[in-house]
């Protein structure tokens, strides 16, 4: 198929984006200046894991049980193949498939958020115009950084509007340094803010200074700033963030999107009980253990987790019970 064939038969998903926008009236936080966003990333998202089987292999059944148990708590939507999906360990095909497989089993009023990061620009282009006849209704855009040391400022902002300019769904950029070992300039998030395709980011650094400073510099945008971790999930709320994509959903789904309902009713005492509690567990199941961490951890909360692809090993028993005394002493388990 012929790209600007496949580039017309994907603008469905945009053209129905302002459907599924969720206005939300909200007492404790004040929303940005600016008209009402075009596409509502307000709320809690789930990074998924991705199940395999023992011999390692993508376990679609596994994948559409967990998608069952999530479906009766309030996500604002989900992220598949992001950092926590393994994503770096799928092939092409396998990426598509699960995210085909994931907005079979979502309902229509939430979102999808498909991780389609490349390090060329072409690539990029190409798998996220696949990701949106496959269903996703946002691209999630990790920075390009196997040649770091040439990714300036000038060089990310033409790769990012390269990108949105021909993508037929929303673009979220998305910083994680503790992957990438790059920062997406400040200078770079501004001006990319202005793209009309491009509606917010993912910050999974924890500066809360930085996330302050994107919500105000863009606060005449089109443009939403995501927290990218339970650890910090309040503080980036008090600076103006949108939502969170939160590992730690994964395994307490229901504690973060109440964590979210706190903050915006402005129960701040209550949220900061409850965030107080989430940092510990956060923390052993993203720079601690990382995924090997989640997937355990999922297992103990009625998810599927299963191994990790290699070279991701699984945890030791020492890991393993240091990982439950964790969740054990913050009262989750």
């Amino acid at each position: 198929m012929a790209f600007s064939t496949r580039l017309a038969s994907s603008l469905r998903p945009a053209q129905v984006a302002l459907h599924w926008a969720v206005p939300r009236q909200c007492r404790g936080l004040s929303t940005p200046q600016g008209s009402e966003p075009s596409l509502d990333l307000r709320g809690i998202f789930p990074p998924l894991a991705t199940p395999f089987s023992p011999s390692q292999e993508v376990d679609y059944a596994q994948l559409e049980g967990n998608l069952r148990r999530y479906a009766s708590i309030p996500f604002r939507g989900l992220v598949v193949l992001g950092s926590n999906g393994e994503y770096p360990y799928l092939g092409p095909r396998e990426r598509v498939e699960v995210v085909s497989c994931v907005r079979r089993a979502l309902p229509r009023d939430r979102l999808l958020l498909a991780g389609s990061g490349c390090e060329s620009t072409q690539a990029t282009i190409e798998l996220t115009v696949s990701m949106a006849e496959a269903g996703a209704d946002v691209a999630l855009v990790v920075t390009p950084c196997y040649y770091r040391g040439a990714m300036t400022t000038a060089a990310l902002v033409h790769h990012y509007t390269e990108v949105s300019d021909a993508s037929p769904i929303p673009v979220v950029l998305y910083s994680v340094p503790a992957n990438t070992g790059l920062d997406l300039p400040m200078e770079a998030v501004i001006t990319l803010a202005q793209h009309p395709n491009i509606i917010g980011i993912k910050d999974s650094g924890g500066d809360i200074t930085r996330m302050g400073l994107m919500v105000h510099k863009t606060r005449q945008e089109d443009f939403q700033v995501l927290a990218g971790s339970a650890g910090f999930l309040l503080a980036s709320y008090a600076v103006g963030a949108s939502g969170g994509v939160c590992a730690l959903a994964n395994v307490l789904g229901d504690p973060l999107c109440q964590l979210d309902r706190l903050c915006r009713e402005g129960q701040w005492q209550e949220a900061r009980d409850l965030q107080h509690r989430l940092i510990e567990p956060n923390t052993a199941v993203t720079r601690r253990f990382g995924i090997p961490g989640l997937k355990k951890a999922m297992e103990w909360f009625g998810y599927y987790g299963g191994p990790c692809r290699a070279p991701l090993a699984p945890l030791s028993p020492a890991q393993v019970e240091e990982l439950r005394s964790t969740f054990s002493a913050n009262g989750w388990l």
